[in-house]
């Protein structure tokens, strides 16, 4: 991750969990259906499960609240402030650490019996990096479920035309007023691959049905999350994979 996506997050965190309103939930995306309907991640009762990029913890916490123990980890100082906040209020333990997610120097070789990341992988610009640490932090035949973007979506505008090639891939930065947003994308071949290249077996790969409203997506209508949008293009991918070696 970056000094812009960190400064990102630490200006726009407050807004962000206010306007999303995100519930206490194991939520994959927008257009997606959770854990719950998943089963991507299985009994976690009793688990060591890392969370990366966890922002405001709501899916940490859910897992904390189902018996795991979980570790959040994240850039922002200010979503882990509303990390602290939210964990608070729901009476749960949850370990909260501030740091770059393709560095993982806290957590011991071996440690984790998941790995687990919602929407924030778009952010790493070293995904070689990212995806050895979680192999390293990895028990044997542990699991990495994570959820992105859909490398298709982020080629479409709200209003629907075709902003940029597929194949255009790596930094992209964008301006909203004083504030620059800094993403990282990929061919989905290319995710594919640097998880095989890093020791990991791909079990599944997801993408739901974003034509169909489910009743715990806080992000439907929310920026270019119209139901236009969502009818026409797939927003979500889901991997999970498996430490292979």
């Amino acid at each position: 991750m970056t000094k812009e996506t960190k400064k990102w997050w630490e200006k726009t965190s407050a807004h962000y969990q206010k306007q999303c309103d995100i519930p206490i939930d194991v939520h994959y995306g927008p257009g997606s259906p959770n854990e719950k309907k998943l089963k991507l991640l299985g009994d976690v009762r009793g688990k060591k499960i890392l969370e990366i990029g966890c922002g405001g913890a709501q899916c940490g916490i859910a897992l904390a609240k189902q018996g795991a123990h979980v570790i959040g980890i994240d850039i922002s100082g200010e979503q882990l402030k509303f990390a602290w906040a939210l964990a608070k209020k729901n009476q749960v333990k949850i370990r909260l650490l501030q740091g770059d997610i393709k560095k993982l120097p806290q957590i011991k070789p071996n440690s984790q019996d998941i790995v687990f990341s919602a929407f924030a992988l778009l952010y790493v610009d070293d995904l070689k990096s990212c995806f050895e640490e979680v192999h390293r932090v990895l028990k044997k035949k542990g699991v990495f479920v994570f959820s992105i973007d859909h490398p298709f979506s982020l080629t479409v505008s709200s209003s629907l035309r075709i902003k940029r090639s597929y194949f255009e891939t790596g930094k992209v930065i964008e301006k909203y007023g004083d504030n620059t947003f800094v993403s990282y994308t990929h061919t989905i071949s290319e995710w594919h691959n640097l998880l095989v290249e890093n020791g990991f077996v791909v079990e599944k790969m997801l993408e739901p049905d974003s034509r169909k409203r489910y009743p715990y997506d806080h992000w439907y209508g929310l920026w270019h999350y119209t139901p236009k949008f969502l009818k026409l293009y797939p927003q979500t991918i889901i991997f999970k994979c498996r430490k292979g070696q």
